[in-house]
């Protein structure tokens, strides 16, 4: 039944009580199931009244305005907590371990150390730590190459990067030098980084597999819905 249409007469009393009812009495009432009612809600932008979120048909917590015992230790409005004020100091040794102000985890680098981390692209690229505000590690971490090029050439322009020209790349900091950088637009990184600026075959091939990801995953959803509705028939 419930992977037939809905008739008239089930959206008819789906609109009337919905609203106002718990939504597994309308289920039983227009013949559908719990989620068949909450989609086809959703659908027609159906939503429960705030009068029925008020009532105990809402399934929310209401004993705490029933209960007497509950109603007896609730806070009441301006009431204040008994420990507002205070700060709480954990005891026994934990102070022997607990951080104290200013203080960095022992992981934490100087200004000036190197890492190597990996580029978006698949390469490795050489930082340095240039600061140790807090946030995000582009506010600590500066590529080297950045930091060479800048020093030669100004801030870099909105809009650019820092590269190594093709076949300079390296990650010895003692080897990126201003020459073997360029500053270029992000267009121009795009169609450099771009499978057929390196070679005709690789572009072909790039483009046939998006073609058979695109196959796989419309084979993949046809079969999905065809499953959903046999088991909709089933039902």
């Amino acid at each position: 039944m419930n992977g037939a249409p809905w008739n008239a007469q089930q959206l008819a009393q789906l609109r009337q009580h919905y609203p106002h009812r718990p939504t597994c009495e309308v289920a039983a009432t227009v013949g559908r199931s719990t989620n068949s009612c909450y989609a086809k809600a959703a659908q027609l932008g159906l939503k429960k009244t705030p009068a029925f979120f008020a009532s105990t048909s809402a399934g929310r917590i209401q004993r705490g305005r029933e209960n007497a015992n509950m109603m007896a230790t609730q806070f009441k409005p301006g009431q204040q907590p008994w420990n507002k004020g205070t700060h709480y100091v954990a005891g026994g040794r934990s102070d022997l371990t607990r951080f104290k102000p200013g203080q960095s985890p022992v992981t934490t680098q100087p200004i000036g150390a190197y890492r190597i981390v990996k580029h978006y692209s698949g390469l490795h690229h050489l930082e340095q730590k240039t600061s140790n505000a807090k946030g995000a590690n582009h506010m600590r971490w500066t590529p080297v190459s950045r930091i060479v090029w800048q020093a030669a050439n100004g801030p870099v322009p909105t809009g650019h990067l820092v590269v190594f020209k093709p076949g300079q790349h390296t990650l010895n900091p003692a080897l990126i030098t201003p020459d073997k950088l360029e500053c270029i637009t992000r267009a121009q990184l795009a169609a450099r980084n771009h499978p057929g600026s390196r070679s005709p075959e690789l572009a072909r091939l790039v483009q046939l597999k998006g073609a058979i990801t695109r196959q796989v995953n419309r084979i993949q959803k046809e079969s999905q819905q065809a499953h959903e509705a046999r088991k909709q028939t089933a039902s």
